[in-house]
């Protein structure tokens, strides 16, 4: 593993979703647990910290990311997921190196500073 990589703690997949795509995203969230063991979040059903919409983190160890990744590019349900790893380096993280499946969306990066 590079040293980037062993810099990883873990990756972050924010589900986004509005009020009428909370149940899809309960699915995506309770799919992706029985699948890969994802930590789930609690589902803010408004926006919080950098996020714009409701959404869900899912916590994904790095040695089950790139089977999550293949898996999430298709089976999203519709649903944007913000994904970024755990650095230590917050903004870093939610700018340099993010990753979206699906449109991407505007971030309010002044709560991480």
């Amino acid at each position: 593993m590079s040293d980037a990589g062993a810099a990883i703690r873990d990756f972050h997949a924010h589900i986004y979703f509005d009020a009428g795509e909370l149940a899809a995203a309960r699915t995506l969230a309770e799919e992706a647990r029985g699948r890969f063991g994802v930590a789930v979040g609690r589902f803010h059903e408004r926006p919080v910290g950098p996020h714009p919409r409701g959404s869900c983190q899912l916590t994904i160890a790095p040695g089950r990311f790139g089977e999550f990744a293949l898996w999430a590019a298709v089976s999203r349900r519709g649903l944007t997921l913000f994904v970024h790893p755990t650095t230590g380096d917050a903004v870093a993280d939610h700018t340099d190196h993010v990753i979206w499946f699906g449109p991407s969306e505007p971030l309010d990066l002044s709560v991480l500073d």
